[in-house]
């Protein structure tokens, strides 16, 4: 998460998201955009960990109904 907030680009870089962590850095070049920038990436930190929680939680229902 402090990655996310200090170096938001490269936060997108760490999990693959390339074209997305050029996107980042291009609106983070701004001191303006730095702040948004920060935000989309704890956002998507955010969500890519809610994502993978859910598709366990949806194994281990699909596996228990077997």
């Amino acid at each position: 998460m402090l990655l996310a907030i200090l170096l938001p680009f490269l936060s997108f870089m760490v999990r693959g998201k390339i074209l997305t962590g050029i996107v980042c850095l291009i609106l983070q070049i701004t001191v303006i955009g730095w702040l948004p920038a920060a935000i989309w990436a704890a956002l998507s930190l955010n969500n890519a960990r809610a994502d993978r929680r859910n598709e366990k939680l949806i194994r281990a229902v699909k596996q228990n109904q077997r």
